[in-house]
């Protein structure tokens, strides 16, 4: 049976109280959407969508978690506080993160297994730069970033893979169908090798999705949805990516 499929909003840095119409916009246009809706807005808009929300059709993920489950770390956020207000998903490894703060794959491996084992799904990123992809390193730096960044315990359930070209983030390039479908071919032998059920993990790509090319990327093999930043803002365009993949 194939995994259902996932049209993951991730609003990084962005939106305030007056934003959450954006999602009441969403949820009357896609009462019962053909696929899983997950939008993961800034942790402090977290309990205010949630309310919005209710037990509606939209599910709701934090954008971060800390290895530990409480303690002595200002500023962060632990995946139990995040199941507590209603999460079900939490974004780790995104490419920002690693840059900005510069996680390594063992802290977000640790990160999964805080999340999994606080009952939340670990959407677990991983994507070359430039330069990598010009050296032709990228399916090498996706393997060593899968191997070091899914931890033990990880499975089918408490896990999803996104694929992000960092060069494709918001600068409204995207790769190639051709590269696309062989990163993400890649990503699902790799997972045969370390999790029992890895043929049903489910594959994001991210990476300057919108509605005008969903369409194309949800029919390249191997990919069951998106990781979608800027597009996932307005109700407007992000329905019409999950429009595009309930069609796919």
């Amino acid at each position: 049976m194939a995994p259902r499929k996932l049209a993951a909003g991730n609003w990084k840095m962005n939106g305030d109280l007056a934003a959450l119409a954006e999602i009441d916009a969403l949820i009357a246009a896609h009462p019962a959407p053909g696929c899983e809706v997950l939008v993961c807005p800034p942790a402090v808009l977290l309990h205010p969508m949630k309310r919005r929300i209710g037990g509606g059709p939209v599910a709701l993920g934090g954008q971060d978690c800390h290895a530990k489950p409480s303690g002595a770390h200002t500023g962060d956020i632990a995946a139990g506080q995040l199941k507590d207000v209603g999460a079900a998903y939490v974004i780790l490894g995104h490419s920002e993160r690693r840059a900005d703060h510069g996680e390594t794959d063992a802290a977000v491996a640790a990160k999964a297994a805080a999340a999994c084992a606080a009952g939340l799904t670990a959407i677990i990123c991983v994507g070359e730069t430039e330069a990598q992809r010009d050296a032709g390193e990228t399916l090498d730096v996706i393997a060593a970033q899968m191997d070091g960044s899914i931890p033990g315990g990880a499975t089918a359930a408490n896990t999803v893979i996104a694929y992000e070209p960092v060069w494709a983030i918001g600068t409204g390039r995207t790769p190639t169908n051709d590269q696309i479908a062989e990163v993400h071919a890649l990503m699902r032998e790799r997972l045969a090798g370390k999790i029992g059920d890895g043929a049903a993990v489910r594959l994001l790509y991210g990476g300057s999705v919108k509605p005008g090319n969903a369409a194309e990327i949800f029919a390249i093999p191997h990919v069951d949805g998106a990781l979608v930043g800027g597009a996932s803002l307005k109700a407007a365009d992000f329905g019409a990516i999950i429009a595009a993949l309930e069609a796919a």
